[in-house]
């Protein structure tokens, strides 16, 4: 029976067999015993987002990975969350980890500095907004009319309802745990009720040029 560590693009975590590109955590969020989650849904304000591979170090899903994080340098145990990609991640509010990401969160550190005036940025800072932005730590997405997808860097999710989608080269994608699929123009939206789901902060992030990592099934 699949896990329940896989995190949809409003930030809620799931049971669902798929896995996905990335990895990351909230902090401890899982009582090892029973490999399920405890009533809390995050431990710290970095909500981070990990490669799924590092130095060759493997972990159980929900275990208690002592070993594991010893040779990570860090505190033992974290809850390991799966995302179909970056751009998921992105939008449930987490950023890239400066351990096993460094290059790429040294990247958005920097282009959140330069979206937001800062000469010195450092990671704290964007989790701190970050923390009041996001829906699964009590953020409220804004709303927008379709007109105004266009003015939204590609990325950036959205949703109708329980529905949500990606931004990408001038269409939305709509997404599932598997994937992504039909791709659909922004005035086919016209008529509905949309909100943003992406984090502001990583908005003006992704303005500033920030590449996020897609699915292969964004591409097709």
């Amino acid at each position: 029976m699949p896990l329940q560590n896989r995190v949809d693009p409003f930030g809620a975590v799931h049971a669902v067999p798929e896995r996905g590109l990335f990895t990351g955590n909230r902090g401890i969020i899982h009582d090892p015993d029973t490999k399920t989650l405890l009533r809390k849904r995050w431990a710290l304000q970095a909500w981070i987002i990990c490669v799924c591979k590092f130095r060759n170090v493997r972990r159980e899903p929900m275990g208690r990975n002592r070993q594991s994080d010893d040779q990570l340098g860090g505190k033992p145990g974290w809850t390991e969350l799966f995302f179909l990609d970056e751009v998921t991640a992105l939008a449930a509010g987490h950023r890239p980890c400066f351990f096993c990401q460094r290059a790429r969160a040294m990247d958005f550190v920097r282009r959140f500095g330069e979206a937001f005036g800062i000469a010195e940025p450092r990671a704290p800072q964007v989790d701190k907004r970050l923390h009041k932005e996001r829906l699964a730590s009590g953020g409220r997405p804004p709303m927008l009319a379709a007109e105004e997808l266009a003015g939204l860097p590609d990325g950036t999710m959205i949703a109708d309802g329980g529905n949500a989608y990606a931004l990408r080269g001038g269409r939305t994608l709509r997404w599932s745990f598997a994937g992504y699929s039909d791709a659909t123009r922004f005035d086919d939206l016209a008529a509905r009720p949309l909100c943003v789901l992406t984090p502001a902060t990583t908005v003006s992030v992704l303005r500033q040029g920030y590449q996020p990592v897609w699915s292969a099934t964004a591409e097709a």
